[in-house]
């Protein structure tokens, strides 16, 4: 096992003495301070963000390495289809929302475990590539770096997603990078080591470190972590899964009842997403893609990344919800999870046409 040190957070382009937090406030739009424009209410996120860490969102979780295939039409069972073309990319669900953070202009850092292959040296540069600290990325001597086989549907950009990881990538609960969970505003994770995430979580939670958590499957030990998650964006079948619960809304309520998120949301595809925070449900639309759909890879990692984005930078829960639309769609303009990953000036354009 080994610490990916080799490039120092000031060797990777970054100062340790100052918060990019602020430099990204002071260039951001109007429409992306205080909210909602001017004369539009919102609700305020219930909870207190940090004003100031050594970064701004801390991801752990997946890294993957992605290989595409682009078919006519989703084959049939027992049939032969002719691809279109095929593509490798680095994808990941965590690895790619820091990415889609850095695009945005925060200060990102990935938490995580690659293998001693050729797809982790894909993983770790593309990450450094794109100026997340990869300090706290350890690569496994003889492991494999997780992978994902994509058909995407050209004509719809729909996916479907057939994936393996690694058992020796895997964290036991006394492995977790606990010390790195104070270091961020925002804890972001998914659950894959559900008694590593509630390790990281209890230390956020104890540097009033807000915890955000990205759910699409059900994880043994899940109940355990959730009464610890601020955040919880979880994909539209989740309540089905965790309570059997099919109507959204009632899940959203239940979970919010039972765990205890402060806020909780859905992502609904083309619908958009649904959230529910006080008490109070928001629906937000989704977007057209400009150009239209090409790949719908990775739309719920950028999804999360706009939202937190929103989150850190004063926006409301609705505009929060806005913006993660927007991140979403305009990621689905290009093939991989992290191709299109938009600047903040494409989010305003497209929030401004809308």
């Amino acid at each position: 096992m080994n610490l990916c040190f080799p490039q120092s957070s000031r060797e990777n382009g970054f100062d340790n003495q100052s918060n990019v937090n602020e430099k990204v406030l002071a260039r951001l739009p109007k429409q992306f301070l205080n909210g909602k424009p001017e004369g539009r209410k919102g609700m305020n996120f219930p909870f207190r963000i940090l004003g100031k860490n050594d970064f701004d969102v801390i991801g752990f979780g997946t890294n993957a390495v992605d290989f595409l295939i682009s078919v006519p039409f989703y084959p049939a069972y027992n049939s032969k289809v002719e691809l279109v073309e095929y593509w490798q990319k680095a994808g990941g669900e965590v690895a790619s929302s820091m990415v889609g953070l850095a695009r945005l202009g925060l200060r990102t850092a990935y938490a995580g475990r690659i293998g001693d292959d050729h797809a982790g040296e894909i993983g770790l540069t593309s990450l450094r590539d794109e100026r997340v600290d990869v300090s706290w990325l350890e690569r496994i001597d003889n492991a494999r770096t997780q992978v994902a086989f994509i058909l995407i549907d050209e004509s719809t950009g729909e996916r479907t997603v057939i994936w393996q990881r690694d058992v020796r990538l895997a964290y036991k609960e006394d492995e977790s990078p606990a010390a790195v969970a104070h270091l961020g505003r925002i804890l972001h994770m998914t659950p894959h080591d559900t008694a590593a995430c509630i390790s990281l979580a209890r230390a956020a939670r104890g540097s009033d470190v807000i915890v955000s958590l990205d759910v699409d499957n059900y994880f043994d030990g899940i109940e355990e972590l959730l009464p610890l998650v601020d955040i919880l964006i979880a994909s539209e079948d989740l309540p089905h899964r965790l309570l059997g619960i099919t109507n959204s809304e009632d899940g959203l309520t239940e979970i919010s009842r039972k765990f205890g998120c402060a806020v909780t949301g859905l992502t609904l595809g083309d619908r958009g997403s649904l959230f529910l925070c006080d008490g109070e449900l928001i629906e937000s639309p989704a977007f057209r893609v400009p150009g239209g759909c090409v790949d719908t890879t990775g739309a719920g990692d950028a999804f999360r990344a706009g939202f937190l984005f929103g989150a850190l930078t004063g926006e409301t829960v609705e505009q929060s919800c806005r913006i993660a639309n927007a991140v979403a769609a305009l990621k689905c303009r290009e093939i991989g999870a992290r191709t299109a990953l938009p600047t903040q000036a494409e989010v305003q354009t497209l929030l401004k046409n809308v």
